[in-house]
């Protein structure tokens, strides 16, 4: 089975936008993790009234790579 050659694949220039299929962005998300993260103020003339932080870790779960815990888990 081959496969077909994607436009970052490819060797010299590229021509014309790029889109990356979000399968292949997921993949890449996933198997090395990403963190989001942001804050929301809520203010009413200049006085913040309610801030929000929000922290996310996105990232796969392997059954190769052991628990940092020694009982499997904080839970």
């Amino acid at each position: 089975m081959t496969r077909e050659p994607v436009p970052w694949d490819t060797p010299g220039p590229l021509s014309g936008p790029i889109g990356v299929p979000l399968v292949d962005l997921l993949d890449r998300v996933l198997a090395t993790g990403v963190v989001v993260s942001g804050d929301l103020v809520i203010a009413i003339a200049d006085v913040p009234l309610v801030r929000v932080s929000l922290n996310a870790l996105l990232s796969s779960v392997s059954e190769r790579v052991p628990a940092p815990w020694p009982d499997g888990g904080p839970l």
